[in-house]
């Protein structure tokens, strides 16, 4: 006769409801447990972003949304093709996509082909593409930049230079 643990309620796997197992993490490649996540699950919502980031997912590319009340610190984030800040990032990372909500903040170094700031932004930046900064955003520290479009109230100050792409002439 088999024993069932005490910490365990007894549960019919057949009767087992959706609603009763947790939600599984949303994104593109794996998720926290290292679980392979289904790409076609991924949403459009991107809490009052643009839809830049949809094309990306549907691609197969990576993506990580850090979401409001959520503080990811001292880590470099690698491999990850779209980044969604809507909470707090103290991280150095290099991707193709970075958006950064109204709530959201991201301090560190990062290198991206395009940035798209609503919140906040404070350190390093190289956009090699394009930086686009709402009338809500607020950009400071060492930016470098291929092309830049700023919205009326939209804030830049620091070291500010353009030329983020790397020279095809002197790779030759």
């Amino acid at each position: 006769m088999a024993t069932q643990s005490p910490f365990f309620g007894k549960r019919d796997r057949d009767t087992d409801s959706l609603t009763s197992r947790p939600a599984p993490l949303v994104g593109s490649g794996t998720n926290l447990s290292g679980s392979p996540v289904n790409p076609s699950s991924l949403t459009a919502q991107q809490g009052g972003l643009s839809a830049a980031a949809v094309p990306a997912a549907k691609e197969g590319g990576s993506k990580l949304t850090v979401g409001p009340n959520i503080k990811l610190k001292g880590v470099e984030i690698t491999d990850c093709d779209t980044l969604v800040v809507e909470g707090l990032v103290e991280a150095t990372m290099d991707s193709r996509l970075m958006q950064i909500a109204e709530q959201g903040e991201f301090k560190g170094s990062a290198e991206i082909d395009i940035a798209e700031i609503r919140g906040v932004f404070d350190g390093n930046l190289t956009v090699r593409e394009k930086l686009v900064i709402h009338s809500t955003g607020k950009v400071t520290g060492k930016i470098r930049y291929g092309k830049i479009v700023i919205e009326e109230g939209g804030q830049l100050s620091g070291e500010i230079s353009f030329g983020a792409k790397p020279s095809l002439q002197a790779a030759a």
